[in-house]
């Protein structure tokens, strides 16, 4: 059965079609430091304002449905992962310029992808 997610196009019910390494190097995934975590009350789905410090790169913003298993003063000072070189998006209010990565829990609510030690800000996935 094919199918198609929105971050990328499928061959058979959640299996993704093979790409090159070329194309993987395209995407920079970076560490950053989260400096503030707010609520978004004007998102359509729950979600918190985050202002993220990626070192030598820049501090820069995101909105992120993260509202199922974390608080906003939870994540201040926490290590994430995010896409650093998606264009902006406008989200209501606020700029997205990076998308922060998480995967779904058994009920789709996103958990944080990050690293377990700490390590340079700014450090690009690989």
């Amino acid at each position: 059965m094919l199918g198609r997610h929105h971050f990328g196009h499928y061959t058979r019910q959640g299996e993704a079609a093979l790409i090159e390494l070329a194309d993987f190097e395209r995407v920079e995934m970076r560490v950053g430091r989260v400096l503030d975590a707010e609520p978004f009350p004007e998102a359509r789905k729950p979600a918190f304002k985050l202002r993220i410090d990626f070192g030598p790169f820049g501090t820069r913003r995101s909105s992120a449905q993260l509202t199922a298993h974390y608080q906003p003063q939870d994540l201040i000072g926490t290590l994430v992962v995010a896409v650093t070189n998606f264009p902006p998006r406008q989200i209501g209010p606020v700029r997205s310029e990076v998308l922060v990565l998480g995967v779904p829990d058994a009920s789709g609510a996103v958990v944080l992808l990050r690293p377990t030690e700490d390590v340079p800000l700014g450090g690009r996935v690989f």
